[in-house]
């Protein structure tokens, strides 16, 4: 079952690229900004989005993760799109993920210093999580609260976790496939009741 309302379509797109990205280190709610790389996906994302909406760009919502790479990644979105860039609201339901004592660690690195929690993540994703962390479960219900509020169409930027969340509440998707899902940071995915859409 879906908890997007009938009618409303969520244009989502996940932060672009930081300089932990790159290296394959876990962020979580620690806040980091983007690189370089992640400046031009926000700004190609800006044009996908510009396309796909048209006029309309000026009448729907606009909500971010209030972390400075959502944050940053919506300003330069909104920037591309000939939008001002500051005019969106900030969602704190819409933070990342919550690592805990993994947050600043290398994935590479977990087989070695946490062998029984890499062995979690990887085989019960959906209900396992870090000292201090979030499952995908947790994360899940934070981000239903959330979801449940929306009733007009709205441009979102939030994080890869959220994505994965977002999507398994839209087209009824639950447990450890939801933590597999893809999560790239150069195209809009385009949710609707029950159906999602990668641009």
């Amino acid at each position: 079952m879906s908890l997007l309302r009938d009618g409303v379509t969520l244009y989502f797109v996940r932060h672009g690229e930081t300089d932990w990205n790159a290296v394959g280190r876990f962020q979580g709610q620690t806040d980091i900004p983007l690189n370089e790389k992640g400046r031009r996906q926000a700004a190609g994302n800006g044009a996908t989005l510009a396309r796909l909406l048209g006029e309309q760009a000026r009448t729907v919502d606009y909500v971010a993760s209030p972390l400075q790479r959502a944050s940053e990644t919506m300003r330069i979105a909104r920037g591309s799109m000939g939008l001002a860039p500051d005019v969106f609201r900030r969602e704190p339901r819409l933070m990342e993920q919550r690592y805990g004592v993994w947050e600043g660690r290398l994935w590479h690195e977990l087989p070695d210093i946490d062998p029984a929690g890499f062995h979690g993540h990887t085989t019960e994703p959906w209900t396992w999580h870090p000292e201090g962390g979030e499952s995908y479960a947790m994360l899940s219900e934070r981000i239903a609260g959330w979801l449940e509020t929306m009733t007009v169409d709205a441009v979102v930027v939030a994080h890869g976790a959220v994505s994965r969340a977002l999507r398994g509440l839209v087209v009824g998707m639950a447990g450890n496939d939801v933590a597999r899902l893809d999560i790239p940071q150069d195209r809009v995915l385009v949710l609707r009741r029950g159906s999602m859409e990668w641009v």
